[in-house]
């Protein structure tokens, strides 16, 4: 990659940082629109690939609506106070992986507050919309493991 083009990039990234920070973008069409408007040659793909590098997951915001948000945005400013319990529908397991359902489009900020907590027993988690799969250290404590993240949320 040429410093041009690395520079190029490098632009673009802070830009559409800066867009995410505003809080104000649910689709990836409009972030195009955005960064077009500021004179950046984007295509969709190449949006979908920056927001991957920058970790921006999509978020409800506090009038309900989703929106694309960083990971530093979701984490609350010390002294804040979160009640994320609200978000959690059930968690249950089959044995081997453990499911937790939340509201829709909450499950980034769930499982963000599982990874950045790491409840006993935790391996990792991978989120979608509004289901998390949650890789447990053993099958052996798993029902352990599900009071821990139940306790984290109540």
């Amino acid at each position: 990659m040429s410093s041009k083009t690395a520079t190029d990039a490098m632009q673009r990234l802070n830009a559409l940082r800066g867009l995410l920070e505003e809080g104000e973008i649910s689709t990836q069409e409009e972030l195009v629109e955005a960064l077009r408007s500021r004179q950046f040659l984007v295509t969709q793909s190449t949006i979908s690939r920056d927001l991957s590098r920058l970790g921006a997951v999509k978020a409800r915001d506090t009038s309900g609506r989703i929106v694309y948000r960083l990971p530093e945005e979701l984490t609350p400013a010390p002294g804040a106070t979160t009640d994320l319990k609200g978000l959690l529908v059930n968690v249950e397991h089959n044995g081997s992986l453990i499911i937790i359902h939340t509201t829709p489009g909450s499950a980034s900020l769930v499982a963000h507050q599982l990874d950045k907590s790491k409840p006993e027993g935790i391996l990792g988690t991978i989120a979608g919309d509004d289901t998390i799969f949650v890789a447990p250290r053993s099958l052996k404590s798993i029902e352990e493991t599900i009071q821990a993240i139940m306790a984290e949320f109540t």
